[in-house]
């Protein structure tokens, strides 16, 4: 039987990993495919930005800094 994520007929690429769940300090385990998939160590940096309407994202820093390299060199333009 298919795994949970490919249950939802996702395109190549894309990921649903389960849910996690809030401990009492606030605190996430991200799930062992991500971590893996996404080479997280123990003690990485992770950045964490949020929207009202569409919720929160969690990044490596590198992957914004370079989107906002390259918004800030479309202004240039």
């Amino acid at each position: 039987m298919a795994k949970g994520k490919h249950l939802y007929g996702l395109p190549k690429g894309k990921h649903v990993f389960g849910t996690v769940k809030v401990g009492e300090k606030g605190q996430i385990v991200i799930p062992k495919e991500a971590r893996t998939l996404f080479g997280i160590q123990p003690g990485d940096t992770l950045l964490i930005l949020g929207d009202d309407a569409s919720g929160i994202l969690i990044s490596r820093p590198e992957v914004v800094q370079q989107a906002a390299k390259e918004i800030f060199k479309s202004m240039e333009e």
